[in-house]
């Protein structure tokens, strides 16, 4: 098992935890530098926490645990216009980011409306290219508990609901989770209040992503999301040089590749690694709902048989 986890230290040697996590068989997922401080996302073997956690005390570093790290998340609003599309949805989506989690924001075309609110075929498709399916409702409960009867129908990845109200998970039907505190805010959620209801926000979305985990972990995936992005980046070079951030965006169960599908699915799909098993073999190449992007998600070992 891969623990996601975050270090944050000093830019000065800071290569040496790259080297020590990548020698025990982990990977960085992400590093930002910024002026005399490093970020990094990393993948590190659970047993091997403790060295981690050495080096990085040596390094005047800190290692923190980062559940949301390697998933991709869709932040969804009931329309794009301002009453429903406040800075509370900015927010949000950028305090995911921050924790580690890559978020797209999607606006309903029909969301309007707790008696007539759908999704279109188009839109469920892509939100269930994500991992976990966020909506971002309003002020009224009784507004919220309808549209949760049928505006989830065909979404079939976790969904967490927020909205004003103070709710249980068992009031809202057809929900994963649900967080209150939430709505029509129409400023930056700034005041400390207001912070650690994102706080709350991202320890909640953690613990779903956790329970994905566990669900994996009971059918191992035939190769991890994070090897094919280390293959992609070594054997199509083309990937250097996309001006699209994130262009090999992790997730739960693959990877979304920032390229055009019909130029570049043959040469994913016979990408090869070194045990002798090509890309098709372990992973379904997909065309992407978002704008023709390349979707790669590994199978389970019961359906290959093998693990690499």
């Amino acid at each position: 098992m891969l623990e996601p986890v975050m270090y944050v230290g000093g830019v000065f040697k800071h290569n040496q935890i790259e080297e020590l996590v990548e020698d025990l068989g982990g990977y960085i997922l992400q590093k930002n530098v910024m002026q005399t401080e490093v970020v990094l996302l990393m993948l590190v073997p659970i047993n091997d926490m403790d060295v981690v956690e050495e080096k990085a005390r040596v390094l005047l570093g800190k290692i923190t645990r980062a559940p949301l790290s390697g998933s991709e998340i869709a932040t969804v609003a009931p329309t794009l216009a301002y009453h429903h599309l406040p800075h509370l949805d900015c927010d949000v989506a950028e305090f995911l980011r921050k924790k580690g989690a890559k978020t797209n924001m999607v606006g309903l075309a029909r969301g309007v409306g707790k008696r007539i609110c759908q999704l279109t075929a188009f839109e469920r498709d892509l939100i269930n290219e994500h991992d976990v399916a966020m909506f971002i409702l309003g002020n009224y409960e009784h507004c919220i508990i309808e549209k949760s009867k049928k505006l989830y129908e065909g979404i079939d990845i976790p969904v967490i609901v927020l909205g004003a109200p103070e709710l249980k998970k068992e009031d809202v039907p057809n929900v994963t989770a649900y967080v209150g505190s939430f709505g029509r805010i129409l400023h930056q959620m700034r005041h400390s209040e207001e912070l650690k209801t994102l706080d709350r926000l991202a320890e909640v979305t953690g613990n779903v992503l956790d329970d994905v985990r566990k669900e994996i972990a009971k059918d191992p995936l035939a190769i991890a999301p994070v090897r094919i992005k280390k293959e992609l980046e070594e054997q199509i070079p083309e990937l250097i040089d996309s001006l699209h951030p994130l262009p090999i965006t992790l997730q739960m169960k693959g990877v979304r590749v920032k390229l055009p599908y019909d130029e570049y699915h043959e040469r994913i799909e016979n990408i090869e690694f070194v045990e002798g098993v090509k890309m098709k073999e372990v992973a379904d190449v997909l065309p992407s709902k978002m704008r023709n992007f390349i979707l790669i998600k590994a199978r389970p070992k019961s359906e290959t048989g093998f693990l690499i």
